[in-house]
């Protein structure tokens, strides 16, 4: 008699074992809820200042009233064991970022660099948005623009940038052939030779004058173009270094004031978009 007893007390604990582990093991909620009040700029990990997240929330908001393009801004700790591409298109197609008509959204995925663990960052395009923004714009905008902001700390300066190309590209500004070209290593290596050959021909061709004081007067005369042509050079490859700074700094067209988030337009996602880690 004794011996069913304990049989039975011990299938029964073996019972109820295995229907509470399992719900014990896994408490945490897949991606988080849908914002409501309705924002663009969502910080679960309090890494913006409240400063920062109001400004960046005003020019989305004036972006999407502007153009109906909705790019939202996700910071979350952890991506709940899904990786980066997986947790934002989630949060793209759960949340309806985008109005469904055009399936015009965009979601920015950030995770914070912590003591333990890389940081990550992912931007998600919905459908309407993949051929203004093809995945390696997307991948150069994170590396470009982003990563180098966050590896400083500085992840709002990281946030404000990318959001300004994705702004520009999808308004039609320019095209991702624009981008490209301009933020292409080979441009920048060409901006810096040529102010640096343009110096060492200024300095052989000043010495050269000097050497030839006994004809100063013809020398001065065949020296002379040499070096304004060089100045002249020298002059339009710091230009040149500077233009697309200059152009993508700062809100755009599209900042100033604007009234609150009306919400999510019920807009899809098919996988678009490409990321990084530093």
């Amino acid at each position: 008699m004794k011996t069913n007893k304990l049989v039975i007390f011990f299938f029964a604990f073996i019972l109820v074992t295995a229907l509470t582990i399992p719900a014990e093991s896994n408490p945490q909620v897949e991606i988080p809820d849908r914002p409501s009040p309705p924002q663009l700029v969502n910080d679960f990990t309090s890494t913006l200042s409240q400063q920062e997240k109001v400004a960046l929330e005003r020019k989305l908001v004036k972006f999407n009233d502007t153009t109906s393009t909705q790019i939202t801004v996700v910071i979350v700790p952890d991506f709940n064991g899904y990786s980066k591409s997986q947790f934002a298109y989630k949060i793209g197609e759960e949340w309806g970022v985008g109005q469904k008509k055009f399936d015009n959204g965009l979601v920015i995925l950030l995770k914070p660099k912590s003591a333990n663990k890389r940081g990550q960052v992912f931007i998600a395009t919905g459908y309407g948005v993949e051929g203004a923004v093809p995945d390696a714009i997307a991948n150069r905008i994170t590396e470009k623009e982003m990563i180098p902001e966050f590896k400083k700390g500085n992840y709002y300066a990281g946030l404000n940038k990318g959001t300004d190309i994705l702004m520009k590209l999808t308004a039609g500004e320019y095209t991702a052939q624009d981008y490209q070209k301009q933020t292409s290593e080979g441009n920048k290596t060409a901006g810096y030779i040529v102010p640096i050959l343009a110096m060492i021909i200024t300095i052989f061709l000043m010495k050269r004058s000097q050497k030839t004081k006994r004809t100063f007067s013809h020398g001065k005369s065949g020296a002379t173009p040499g070096i304004l042509t060089a100045l002249l050079l020298f002059g339009m490859g710091g230009r040149q270094g500077g233009t697309w700074n200059n152009f993508s700094s700062g809100g755009g067209s599209f900042g100033g004031d604007a009234g609150g988030f009306g919400g999510f337009g019920g807009g899809s996602f098919g996988g678009g978009g490409a990321g990084g880690s530093w």
